[in-house]
């Protein structure tokens, strides 16, 4: 008898396809050896990173940040996603999500380090040469070297390919020449080895699209300008970098010429979904602090854990960060799938992992803006808890309250991720990788049909997988009645793409929390996991509200008469939820967390 294999989704499609519970990874299924790697990670960050955040922030010792990323080589965290033969640990990519995750509460040493493992050291693992790989990977894996990254110019912002740092071919084309100015570079100050991305003129013709270079500091012509001061992440080196008549071996050329545009994007998928990742590590550590500040501090005679309004506070930000840590796991075990799969067919290594996170770009994107916006409302929600003490530099909350405002801005703003996250499904549907048209044409006619009012499903989840059913119907007919209005226009209308993606990132979102708690219920038990099922229910009826109010704003901004009056009611219709009393689930949802003293889920 054939067994069953696992069904496996392409990037995108979950607004069209339903997912079983038992196909998904969630965090309660790691191993023994993956959760002493956390741990590895999580006593660094407490033993050598958090007995010295001031003086770390405070950049007086230029030594001390170096020496902390030389000890984070020497425990083996720089070479996690680095195959054995080059001097890593050649673990899965699940596995890193869970170290970068771990170290996510090591404010500024969390920048560096991720700086140094993501964008400093994988486009030279991804798409390096051998020659250039063995000469680099094994230094980058225990910091003998480290690494940074140079793209953004004063003038090149989100618009990357517009950067005006040249290369200038020699006449025997033996070396380049190097000119120009790149910003905010993180790592700037220490970095030995520079990937640096400029435009290529050879016979006085420019290319027009960026190449991307392994620049050793050894190679001269390379200055700095002092540390810049920041609103938060201080204690990051982050520096302008100057090239000039950096001569560069045309052997240091990474990738294609023209290819650096394709390795910049290709790295920030991965970026993105890491810096999700690292948010959930930073989310649970906000949450414990503001759990342990508000059971010992006492106002009117007793602690103000005991009011509603804070327990409130406290079960949305675990709310938020139990549904960003379901979501975050799920795209890194769809992308770790993928891998695998392009592994068994033989591809390279390197080719199956870009691939694989290519596959789940819409994901990545989702998961950056929903990680990074979950920590920001967790950070800000602390500071109120702390209340005035919040505020002071004496209490933990505000470093990491202006710690992580970088993150909206990180790998691609919010605003051009959302808009990436519509663009690349439309894409995909027009190149025929996912139908979105088809179910969208059904959805149309759903509107002017009667309702289904069938014997309702009682059953664990059936409600909120109803739910999340008809959140889908509602983003489709977004989607599929602007694109057909307004057609190439669409692209031009930000204000509505950003209306779609947040629609989409809410059903992920919702999915992923749904899917979470089923299969964590099949593993543990209903009864284990009521807090859980009380997360899923208060984030699902939450979302309902804010689909429709992005629903509607999109349908005001192109629709009109007798259209908008149909897709309105088809809006109210999908959003619809029964009531709940969502007070009583998070006075419960807080309850366990004051009992434990700190996020337990």
């Amino acid at each position: 008898m054939k067994k069953n294999k696992k069904i496996s989704l392409k990037g995108g499609e979950f607004l069209v396809k339903e997912t079983n519970a038992n196909d998904i990874f969630i965090p309660e299924e790691w191993t023994e050896e993956q959760l002493m790697m956390k741990q590895t990670c999580v006593d660094f960050i407490e033993q050598e990173v958090h007995p010295h955040l001031d003086k770390i922030d405070s950049m007086e010792d230029l030594e001390l940040m170096p020496s902390l990323v030389d000890k984070a080589g020497e425990l083996g965290l720089l070479g996690i996603s680095i195959p054995e033969e080059l001097g890593g640990l050649g673990m899965d990519f699940t596995t890193s999500m869970l170290t970068t995750e771990a170290t996510g509460n090591g404010y500024s040493v969390a920048v560096a380090l991720a700086a140094h493992n993501g964008i400093g050291t994988l486009p030279i693992l991804y798409y390096g040469t051998e020659e250039q790989k063995k000469k680099y990977i094994p230094k980058l894996a225990t910091a003998e070297w480290k690494a940074c990254y140079c793209l953004t110019e004063p003038g090149s912002g989100s618009d990357a390919n517009s950067g005006k740092t040249k290369a200038v071919l020699s006449d025997d084309g033996k070396q380049y020449t190097i000119n120009g100015q790149k910003i905010w570079i993180t790592n700037g100050g220490f970095a030995d080895i520079f990937t640096v991305f400029a435009k290529i003129e050879e016979n006085g013709k420019m290319d027009e699209n960026l190449s991307a270079f392994i620049i050793e500091k050894d190679f001269g012509g390379i200055t700095l300008n002092p540390e810049e001061k920041k609103m938060g992440i201080k204690g990051s080196s982050t520096r302008q970098v100057f090239f000039n008549d950096c001569k560069v071996p045309v052997e240091n050329l990474l990738g294609e010429r023209q290819g650096g545009f394709k390795i910049a994007v290709n790295i920030l998928n991965l970026g993105r979904i890491k810096l999700a990742g690292a948010a959930a590590g930073g989310c649970k550590a906000g949450i414990t602090q503001s759990v342990i500040y508000a059971n010992e501090r006492e106002q009117f005679g007793r602690p103000i854990s005991k009011f509603g309004a804070i327990k409130h506070k406290l079960a949305e930000m675990a709310t938020r960060t139990y549904t960003l840590e379901s979501a975050t796991y799920r795209a890194s075990k769809n992308i770790e799938d993928k891998i695998a799969d392009l592994n068994a067919e033989g591809m390279d290594a390197a080719e199956a992992v870009l691939k694989g996170v290519a596959q789940f770009a819409p994901e990545c994107a989702i998961m950056k803006v929903f990680g990074s916006e979950v920590l920001d409302y967790v950070v800000d929600e602390g500071v109120q808890i702390y209340g005035g003490m919040g505020y002071s530099a004496e209490a933990p909350m505000e470093r990491g309250y202006r710690d992580a405002r970088i993150n909206r801005i990180f790998e691609g703003t919010n605003e051009i991720n959302r808009m990436l996250t519509v663009d690349m499904m439309l894409k995909k549907a027009m190149k025929g990788e996912i139908d979105l048209m088809g179910p969208a044409m059904k959805v149309a006619n759903e509107l002017v049909s009667i309702p289904d009012f069938g014997d309702p499903d009682e059953s664990l989840f059936a409600r909120e997988k109803k739910y999340i059913a008809n959140f889908k119907k509602a983003a489709l007919m977004v989607a599929g009645s602007s694109a057909k209005q307004l057609m190439q226009e669409l692209a031009n209308e930000q204000e509505i793409l950003m209306n779609i993606a947040d629609m989409l990132i809410e059903i992920y979102a919702c999915e992923s929390v749904q899917l979470r708690t089923e299969k964590l219920v099949g593993l543990k038990g209903e009864d284990a996991c009521k807090e859980q099922i009380d997360m899923m229910r208060v984030f699902i009826h939450d979302s309902a509200d804010r689909i429709n109010k992005s629903g509607k704003e999109a349908l005001y901004a192109y629709a009109e008469g007798d259209e908008l009056r149909m897709m309105l009611m088809g809006m109210k219709r999908f959003t619809k939820a029964e009531p709940y009393n969502a007070k009583e689930a998070r006075r419960r949802i807080a309850d366990k967390m004051i009992a434990e003293n700190k996020y337990c889920y």
